[in-house]
């Protein structure tokens, strides 16, 4: 009874439109409340899941993004992806791809990269010929891949949720090469569209202006080696690495570029504030609902039920793969990632899947989620940019999801692509 009414009242606020957050964090406590248990034991719950030193890594990258954000680098990363694949056919659309790539490693947040890359490409490719749809689902879909980026606090969220089974270092070099397979996979989906479509392809500028304009973005997209290197050679932890990426950060845009302005910075700070505070109360009120979970066993139970329909690893993989898509589609990252982790690892690592493999996995449906209605922050933000209604875009989408899907399975079922560089580097 107590779980029929943790999962009612939890699925009716969210059908009354409550935020996530609160909708968890009052689903708990109805049946915190219906136990009999003192009101305390939420707070305490609470405090306990917001009271760990590691976190504080997740406001100094959420930081540190919003200062690439506002500190234009952007503008030298889209100048140094146009440089490269611009000549292309759909040249525009295919530097966007790599330009929402890099600025995703540099970002660490598929909606900062669509903000950016968005801001810039969208009307630029809109200007140039290129249909509204397609010059959104290329940037929407190409901003997912900040999801992987060693500069991801969600990376840190998982991490910490999977209770000490994975280390903050072997997730976050899993990541890069997911990410490189997202990105080809993108490339290949805008191609195929610009070529259906009949886009044309642009001028290479020359040797010259490519390699100058890359080692113009170059100390923007330093920042990723810094966290890589120093994490993974133990200089320093991932909380210190996030401090230093914010350090890095203000010496490059107010130093170096110097694009940084007074005014600029406050909302980079508001905004991190603002941020912090969302992803801090999820955390809390997820630490709360996660008790609540392993006192009636959900994981064990979930994973009884599965066992009746297959005991097929591929089977049972998929199923998870189905039901986090769907629980990405309208909830957001962190609540997914804090809430399904503690179901779901156990179930995943009982056939056979390592636990960083599963974190890439988690993250990825997490991601695509980000761009699928009814929440779908990053088409909604993209959609925003372009003029354009999410009913016109998704009419033009299948390309994309058909190649993230792709990438999806092959993240899923061949463990090379996340396990081989933690294992080559980590020892």
């Amino acid at each position: 009874m107590e779980l029929t009414i943790l999962s009612v009242t939890f699925l009716g606020f969210l059908i009354l439109g409550i935020p996530v957050a609160f909708a968890i964090g009052l689903a708990a406590l109805c049946t915190i409340l219906y136990e009999g248990l003192p009101v305390a034991v939420a707070f305490q719950q609470m405090m306990s899941g917001m009271n760990i030193f590691s976190f504080l890594a997740i406001p100094f990258f959420i930081f540190s993004g919003e200062l690439m954000l506002h500190g234009g680098v952007a503008d030298k990363i889209v100048n140094a992806a146009k440089s490269m694949v611009g000549h292309i056919r759909g040249g525009l659309g295919m530097s966007n791809v790599v330009a929402c790539t890099l600025f995703g490693g540099v970002a660490g947040s598929p909606v900062a990269d669509v903000s950016a890359m968005g801001a810039v490409m969208i009307p630029m490719m809109k200007r140039e010929g290129y249909h509204a749809d397609y010059a959104v689902n290329v940037t929407t879909h190409a901003a997912l891949v900040g999801a992987l980026m060693p500069t991801s606090h969600n990376m840190i969220i998982y991490a910490l949720a999977a209770g000490g089974k994975v280390s903050i270092g072997s997730l976050i070099a899993a990541g890069i090469m997911p990410a490189v397979l997202l990105m080809v996979c993108n490339l290949g989906a805008a191609y195929y569209v610009a070529v259906k479509r009949g886009y044309p392809a642009g001028t290479f500028p020359g040797w010259d202006i490519a390699f100058r304009t890359l080692a113009a973005a170059m100390p923007g997209l330093f920042i990723v080696v810094i966290i890589l290197t120093g994490i993974l050679s133990g200089v320093f932890t991932a909380t210190e690495s996030a401090s230093v990426a914010v350090i890095y950060s203000i010496l490059l845009t107010f130093f170096v570029y110097r694009t940084m302005t007074w005014a600029n910075f406050l909302v980079a700070a508001a905004k991190t504030v603002k941020t912090t505070g969302v992803v801090l109360l999820l955390i809390g009120v997820s630490t709360m609902f996660q008790y609540l979970m392993g006192l009636y066993s959900v994981a064990e139970a979930t994973g009884d039920v599965m066992a009746h329909i297959s005991t097929n690893p591929w089977v049972i993989f998929l199923m998870i793969n189905v039901i986090l898509f769907l629980l990405g589609t309208f909830m957001d990252m962190a609540s997914t990632i804090l809430i399904c982790t503690p179901i779901f690892l156990p179930i995943a690592m009982q056939y056979g899947m390592d636990p960083v493999q599963f974190g890439i996995v988690m993250l990825v449906n997490c991601a695509l989620g980000l761009n699928t209605p009814p929440v779908g922050t990053t088409q909604f933000v993209g959609c925003a940019i372009g003029e354009i209604s999410v009913g016109e875009v998704m009419r033009s989408i299948l390309p994309f999801y058909s190649a993230l899907f792709l990438a999806l399975a092959l993240v899923t079922y061949v463990p090379l692509f996340s396990l081989w560089l933690p294992r080559l580097l980590m020892h």
